[in-house]
């Protein structure tokens, strides 16, 4: 893993080589830049998302982000995510320490802290404290994160630009408020674009295979209750809506799901 004097000095050298990048070098050849260890991590990150199984979905995604968060950032302790949900409720699915998982849950709980504000209502995506015991921004969830052993935090909300409430935040913890001074923000920012990129479009093919599944399973109900429903009209010799009532009324009185009572009679046909 590159280390940050390594970072650093690639930082350096595409400020100072910005202006020729992608110019003509000798002989008319254009000059293709290297990436450097900071792109090289990014293009690790894109890769390993990319090759994350869509039976993984969600939490797959999330684990690579946690995982290459924790590995840009080695001065933190421990790494994790806050989602945000539809009603406004939050929780962590991936961390890289339970301990992780305990903190932000104090934060939830209190309604204070980094992650809490950066979701809901920061506008510059990023917040951070370098005193958790005695930080008056957060008097319930600081002194309790600080027993836990973590002195300062470092929240960065998904999307970074984004109009608040985001989709949710990268936390990470320090034993030491010292190690924040070797953390670039910018990384972090572009850390949580993708997050929110890859989260986004994990989400979305889940809904999607949801939708199909739930298609798949509607289509079959409709015909196996029309199976049963055939099989009654021809037993009892009534029409269709009656036939329907049947089953409706045998779901109702039995506190079992019509789709069962219908797949009962389809399967024990010649005993009825």
């Amino acid at each position: 893993m590159a280390t940050e004097r390594e970072w650093q000095a690639a930082r350096r050298r595409f400020v100072e080589e910005s202006d020729g990048a992608g110019g003509p070098g000798p002989a008319g050849q254009t000059l293709v830049k290297e990436p450097g260890p900071l792109g090289d991590q990014f293009l690790d990150l894109a890769r390993d998302l990319f090759a994350v199984p869509a039976e993984r979905g969600v939490v797959g995604v999330l684990e690579q982000i946690v995982r290459r968060a924790h590995e840009l950032t080695p001065e933190a302790a421990m790494v994790s995510v806050t989602l945000r949900e539809p009603d406004g409720s939050y929780h962590t699915p991936v961390e890289t320490d339970e301990l992780a998982t305990r903190a932000d849950h104090i934060q939830y709980e209190t309604g204070e802290g980094p992650c809490v504000e950066v979701v809901a209502s920061s506008s510059s995506g990023s917040t951070s404290s370098r005193d958790l015991a005695h930080d008056p921004r957060y008097p319930r969830f600081g002194p309790r994160v600080a027993q836990l052993g973590m002195t300062a935090v470092i929240a960065t909300g998904m999307f970074p630009d984004g109009e608040p409430p985001r989709l949710g935040a990268l936390n990470h913890y320090f034993r030491s408020a010292e190690h924040l001074d070797d953390v670039d923000e910018d990384v972090l920012l572009l850390l949580a674009a993708h997050a929110a990129v890859a989260l986004q479009a994990a989400q979305r093919v889940e809904a999607e295979r949801l939708r199909s599944v739930q298609l798949t399973e509607a289509l079959q109900s409709r015909d196996v209750i029309g199976q049963a429903k055939g099989i009654l009209m021809e037993r009892r010799g009534v029409g269709a809506d009656e036939a329907f009532d049947i089953l409706r009324r045998a779901s109702q009185d039995l506190n079992v799901k019509i789709r069962d009572i219908a797949s009962t009679i389809a399967s024990r046909r010649a005993e009825l």
